[in-house]
């Protein structure tokens, strides 16, 4: 396993538990030392040290902090003051980074730099408690990160494709946590890309392309991306980070990529995924070409459906005509993909709701058995109701979302995660915090035991980027 990648998953398997640290100083003082050879009889500068700081130096220095850091530990575990314990362990984080830096050299860095144990000491370990001291306050969306990688299942060596799980806490951490675990953890999914061979298949790029767009990566993602000789996972990556570049506010790129995105669709017969290209050139700011080719695409598939060559209609398509076509038409492309694809319910819904329907889309809404769908629908419809100034149907559709909460005893999770974002809609203040915490808390027993995993994180992640940043990035 490389450093990059054992660095990358970080604390995945570490699940919150805050473990006392046992180190006894006496015998580690003995270890550290050991480390070191016996000082030659005339030690020469070592290129890299500061000054004229010898190797033997270094080692001694990097023992030195090593034992102090190891007290600071102690004392840290046998202190019932949580501010006492956060300066010591803040203390001792400090100390061992400062012998990566000024001691890189030294056995001692060599170690802590690959991960390996020091006697009982494990640094990894180590650094996800550093990381754990942002639930010093609960409601923090520090915290708050920190536990959903609880929720992450661990990756799995050697990699051979990306984790679309592990990317969206990257994205998430780029944009509300801490920047510098970005890299870390995306980095060995793109050594993964470059070790494969020609990407033929969708799964190869599962959300790369996209999260190094929404990550400040876009000439490394068009790179990725333009590696790939598949229709889905060329033309969805070209629309992905179109629309990254629109939330930054470059529409002229955002619509060159799209239509990059219908030359290779018309040059590799992609027709299953030209609804996609259509949405992308709506999203551009291009609305008569996006009316254009949806309408083009829904009567070529109908008609190859009506004539047996194939099926109808692709899930894209559905979302296209939310935006483009006959309400009627949308809500009977929804009827044929909702099943296989109810990520389209809200998608479907919500653009209909933008357009005014909202009596029809919330009709529809009602009839949904899912009830995380249903209640993320219900926020769609929200957003679209204020986004009027009808706060009175906003309200209606909250309470909606209350009664799907107060229907059985079972834990709910993401209709918490979707009540936290009605919260932040409809409130100015920071109420929403409290209802996520208490879905986040339902995610983590929800997971708990041996019970069969539920994907809980990205939807939760999805949840707490569009709170914070008011983009649905994650969706």
């Amino acid at each position: 396993m490389s450093v990059v990648e054992r660095v990358a998953v970080g604390s995945s398997a570490f699940r919150g538990r805050l473990p006392g640290l046992s180190v006894l100083a006496a015998p580690l003082l003995a270890l550290t030392l050991a480390l070191a050879p016996a000082a030659p009889a005339a030690a020469q500068p070592i290129p890299g040290l500061a000054g004229n700081q010898t190797l033997p130096d270094a080692q001694a220095m990097a023992n030195r902090q090593f034992v102090q850091a190891m007290e600071a530990i102690r004392k840290a575990d046998q202190s019932y003051d949580l501010q006492e314990q956060t300066r010591l362990l803040l203390q001792a984080d400090k100390l061992l980074s400062n012998i990566l830096v000024q001691s890189p050299e030294s056995p001692l860095a060599v170690q802590l730099s690959t991960n390996q144990f020091v006697g009982d000491f494990d640094y990894n370990d180590f650094k996800s408690r550093i990381r754990s001291l942002a639930c010093n306050d609960a409601q923090s969306t520090g915290c708050f990160l920190y536990r959903i990688e609880g929720l992450i299942q661990p990756v799995d060596y050697p990699i051979t494709a990306p984790r679309w799980d592990w990317l969206s806490l990257a994205v998430a951490h780029y944009h509300l946590g801490d920047k510098d675990r970005t890299k870390q953890i995306i980095a060995p999914f793109i050594a993964a890309f470059r070790r494969a061979p020609p990407v033929t298949d969708t799964g190869r790029d599962l959300f790369l392309g996209r999260a190094l767009s929404l990550t400040g990566e876009v000439d490394m993602a068009l790179d990725i991306t333009r590696r790939i000789n598949d229709c889905s996972t060329r033309i969805y990556n070209l629309t992905d980070i179109s629309q990254a570049l629109i939330w930054k506010g470059d529409k002229t790129q955002a619509n060159k990529l799209v239509e990059e995105a219908a030359d290779y669709a018309q040059a590799n017969n992609c027709a299953w995924e030209l609804g996609l290209v259509a949405e992308g050139f709506y999203k551009a700011g291009n609305v008569a070409r996006a009316h254009t080719m949806f309408l083009n695409t829904v009567e070529e598939q109908f008609s190859r459906f009506k004539d047996r060559k194939g099926n109808c209609c692709a899930p894209e398509l559905a979302v296209a005509a939310g935006d483009l076509g006959d309400p009627n038409l949308a809500l009977g492309l929804l009827r044929t993909v909702q099943q296989e694809s109810p990520w389209t319910i809200p998608a479907v819904l919500g653009r209909l709701g933008a357009r005014g329907e909202m009596q029809l889309a919330t009709t529809y809404a009602e009839q949904v058995q899912d009830t995380d769908i249903k209640a993320e629908t219900f926020v769609q419809l929200m957003a679209d109701a204020l986004k009027t100034g009808d706060r009175k149907q906003a309200e209606a559709l909250s309470g909606r979302i209350d009664k799907l909460l107060s229907t059985g005893t079972d834990p709910k999770p993401l209709i918490l995660a979707q009540r936290a974002r009605a919260d932040k809609l409809l409130f100015k203040d920071q109420r929403w915090r409290t209802t996520y915490l208490a879905g986040l808390s339902a995610a983590e027993r929800s997971n708990s035991g041996d019970t069969q995993r539920k994907d809980l994180a990205v939807p939760m992640l999805a949840a707490l980027v569009e709170i914070e940043t008011g983009t649905p990035m994650l969706q």
